[in-house]
């Protein structure tokens, strides 16, 4: 069974965090934030991750610790369910259209920890929350979830769809990459005999 349970708590946010990679889709997500639990909900969906998130933070400062801390909690949580990523295809890429919108996102589950975001949004804020949250998200995923992820918006004018086209695209190739190979089943993917260490 691929799935982890991961508990967080600082002084700053409470979060409780569980997934399976091998999952449906589903999702139950409470951050407080409506437009981060509607992202994360989609990525649910489109990973085919069974997802549940509860976070308490301290929103009545800003979104940026909650929304940090699911990131870590999240990658924390994805390293944990893979294991020893036997028989995992490990590499994954798509482009991700959404109305006007097309984003190219690629991943490796190498181990190393990366993050290219070449992404800009038209507007400082979706609703009540900052844009510039999408990057720290994807930041704090990379680094606890060990992983080599870039993200490129190819254009787009619309931030909700610019976002929603970045989650969507991390989400399939999260999806992709961590399918197991039937041709490879049982082996690391790589040519050190192992992963993440």
């Amino acid at each position: 069974m691929r799935t982890a349970q991961i508990a967080r708590e600082t002084k700053e946010t409470k979060i409780a965090l569980t997934v399976d990679l091998d999952g449906k889709g589903r999702s139950d997500i409470a951050t407080g934030i409506g437009f981060f639990d509607h992202m994360l909900d989609l990525l649910a969906r489109h990973a085919r991750f069974d997802l549940t998130v509860k976070a308490d933070g301290d929103l009545h400062v800003d979104f940026h610790h909650t929304t940090e801390d699911v990131g870590i909690a999240l990658g924390q949580a994805f390293r944990k369910a893979l294991g020893d990523m036997r028989g995992i295809t490990r590499y994954a890429d798509v482009l991700m259209p959404m109305d006007e919108t097309l984003t190219r996102v690629a991943i490796d589950i190498s181990g190393r920890p990366f993050l290219v975001f070449r992404t800009e949004f038209p507007a400082q804020k979706i609703g009540e929350f900052d844009t510039e949250l999408v990057r720290e998200f994807f930041q704090a995923f990379a680094s606890n979830a060990g992983v080599t992820l870039h993200v490129e918006t190819l254009y787009g004018i619309n931030a909700h769809h610019i976002a929603e086209s970045c989650f969507k695209g991390l989400a399939r190739v999260l999806r992709q990459a961590v399918a197991i190979d039937p041709s490879a089943a049982g082996e690391v993917p790589s040519t050190k005999g192992t992963l993440g260490t």
